[in-house]
């Protein structure tokens, strides 16, 4: 395995995450030696979620409005429903999505955070999945919508659930190799 320890990941996340999908990603990234940051609308502890019942809270590192792409390798998105619901209202949110995307940097959604994705324009023409019930809404923004644990088209990683898990972190650490070799 590369060395990633040059590779900055940000994560979105605010009230309504759904933990395993920030948790476990954000531990994959930090075991593979990854400098993690969680951006949120606030630096109180955010609450998780596992399904509809509260899990646990993790402290963000800074708010959104103090995130300076250019310092991140690749953008992290977790699901849950309030969690993608809230931050898709944000414009910063959105911005730091647009600027991901227009510096062609990797961005990787899981199981409701397309929705961000959709709310960035940034879907059009791209094959992804997601939670079942976003699919109509990927599709509606130009996605070409697949069923599949885990899909990549060139800098999106999209997968569906928190089942999906390994295939996503796996399809993340590789293309964050990738990236680094090409560099």
């Amino acid at each position: 395995m590369t060395d990633l320890s040059d590779t900055h990941v940000l994560i979105l996340a605010t009230d309504g995450f759904e933990q395993d999908e920030l948790f476990k990603p954000r531990q994959a990234l930090l075991d593979a030696g990854v400098k993690v940051t969680l951006a949120s609308i606030k630096t109180d502890p955010i609450q998780g979620m596992q399904h509809d019942v509260k899990g646990d809270t993790i402290v963000p590192d800074l708010l959104l409005e103090d995130v300076d792409t250019e310092d991140y390798t690749a953008l992290l998105l977790p699901g849950g429903v309030a969690n993608p619901d809230t931050l898709r209202m944000n414009d910063r949110a959105i911005e730091i999505i647009e600027e991901f995307a227009d510096d062609e940097k990797l961005i990787a959604a899981i199981c409701h955070a397309p929705w961000l994705l959709i709310e960035a324009d940034v879907v059009d023409g791209r094959r992804m999945t997601s939670w079942p019930s976003l699919r109509t809404d990927l599709a509606n923004a130009g996605a070409d919508v697949v069923d599949e644990a885990v899909v990549r088209d060139g800098q999106f990683i999209t997968s569906r659930m928190p089942d999906d898990i390994p295939a996503f972190n796996a399809a993340v650490l590789e293309a964050l190799q990738e990236a680094l070799e090409e560099a």
